[in-house]
């Protein structure tokens, strides 16, 4: 925590340097709802900010780039494929946004997709194997971006959200409930997620959550970037004290964030 946080101030600095005008009014940095990382990550900031005098309030909303765009928030956290897609226009933004800037990276967000232990499915191969009998989370209403990375993971195996049962949820979180109440098969789930900490208890009868692992290879990670680009692949080795890698390494996702 201690190194995240001078990561953070660093980063404000950066966010405000020659900008002599915000000791003179209020900066708004917009965040996630409350008790997403986004929204704990914008609160620390502020507090780093206002303990070296400058006035920071973070603003809780949903679909925020486009104000920040405009010049109604100032600052905002989000991640490098949701940026590079809102200033092109494409993936979940119809219209171009040139006006954002990338000003630093706070942390990178390492995720990847989870399912049961039982079902067995280590790889995106098996997946693919078993695709037509499973359930997926999808569509993320509140939360646009989650399918692209979703699409992205599975387009690293040859596949599509067609191949699959589809379920919709409302949510990040909502599709990580809906993984831990039995109600979907694969859910998008980040590293050390409290959801999906949760979610795993619930299943320990079914050997808890497990990580599948992405294909490493040349093709795997081009198919991956299509959807991706901002994105890498990483391997983490085996861990039993951290949910979904208790019982082998697995190949996930990093998006800097």
């Amino acid at each position: 925590m201690k190194n995240l946080t001078k990561r953070m101030t660093v980063s404000l600095f950066c966010l405000l340097a020659g900008g002599a005008a915000a000791h003179a009014q209020v900066v708004t940095i917009a965040t996630g709802a409350q008790g997403s990382l986004a929204y704990n990550s914008g609160q620390a900031v502020a507090k780093v900010a206002n303990d070296v005098g400058i006035t920071a309030r973070t603003q809780p909303l949903v679909g925020y780039l486009p104000l920040i765009n405009n010049g109604e928030v100032d600052f905002g956290f989000s991640n490098g494929v949701e940026v590079e897609y809102a200033a092109a226009g494409t993936g979940n933004y119809d219209r171009t946004h040139p006006e954002l800037r990338l000003v630093g990276t706070m942390f990178p967000l390492t995720t990847g997709l989870m399912a049961p232990c039982d079902l067995g499915l280590k790889t995106i191969a098996d997946v693919k194997a078993k695709a037509s009998e499973l359930r997926i989370a999808s569509e993320y209403t509140s939360s646009t971006i989650i399918p692209f990375y979703i699409a992205g993971g599975l387009a690293n195996g040859g596949l599509t959200y067609d191949d699959f049962q589809k379920v919709p949820v409302a949510s990040f979180v909502a599709g990580i409930d809906a993984l831990g109440d039995g109600l979907v098969d694969i859910a998008l789930v980040s590293l050390n997620a409290g959801a999906g900490q949760q979610a795993a208890v619930k299943l320990q009868s079914r050997g808890g959550l497990c990580y599948i692992s992405q294909d490493a290879s040349e093709e795997g990670l081009a198919a991956f970037k299509e959807y991706l680009p901002a994105g890498e692949l990483v391997t983490l080795p085996q861990n039993e004290n951290v949910n979904g890698l208790q019982n082998s390494d697995a190949i996930i996702m990093d998006i800097p964030g």
